[in-house]
């Protein structure tokens, strides 16, 4: 589940304390269950997936993809799965931390592991929302932020594309 922490030391669990301070930079958090499925659990306790394991974990979720579709106009979906072992691990997320903003929103559904998105407010004081298994997150174009990996250095999450060349990073500095 979700936590948020504020840049004096405050840490919220609350998904309605969490969403009241990402409100304001237009970001959406939710939680959807990646429900029961056996076989789903197998994969995605594996650290790495190969192409059509990636496929089923992503059947298997299409309801909350086709529900996108619907209601927001998403028209593709992908699974980025990251682990230690990953080659060019390091080089990648030296990309995301780096403060930035994507000209489409940046979409996700995380289905293990765990992640950091980083945001700055209107007044210049900072929050860090940490990610896990079951949270979904709409950050918005033009939003301001930067991505890490917790110490476990690993996470699975479902990405969500009106367009995929949105999701070019521009650096802010």
């Amino acid at each position: 589940m979700a936590h948020l922490r504020i840049d004096d030391g405050t840490v919220h669990h609350e998904l309605d304390v969490i969403q009241e301070h990402l409100t304001p930079l237009g970001v959406h958090l939710n939680r959807w269950p990646t429900g029961d499925d056996p076989t789903l659990t197998d994969l995605l306790q594996k650290p790495s997936l190969d192409n059509g394991e990636k496929e089923r974990v992503l059947s298997s979720l299409d309801h909350y993809f086709e529900q996108l579709r619907t209601s927001d106009g998403y028209q593709t979906r992908d699974l980025i799965v990251l682990h230690p072992e990953l080659p060019g691990l390091d080089g990648a997320l030296e990309k995301f931390a780096a403060c930035h903003f994507h000209t489409d929103n940046e979409v996700r559904y995380i289905v293990d592991g765990a992640g950091v998105f980083g945001f700055v407010r209107a007044d210049g004081s900072q929050i860090a929302l940490t990610v896990e298994a079951g949270d979904y997150i709409n950050v918005p174009a033009n939003a301001e932020h930067w991505f890490v990996l917790t110490a476990a250095r690993r996470i699975k999450a479902v990405r969500y594309f009106t367009d995929m060349g949105g999701w070019t990073p521009h650096y802010t500095g």
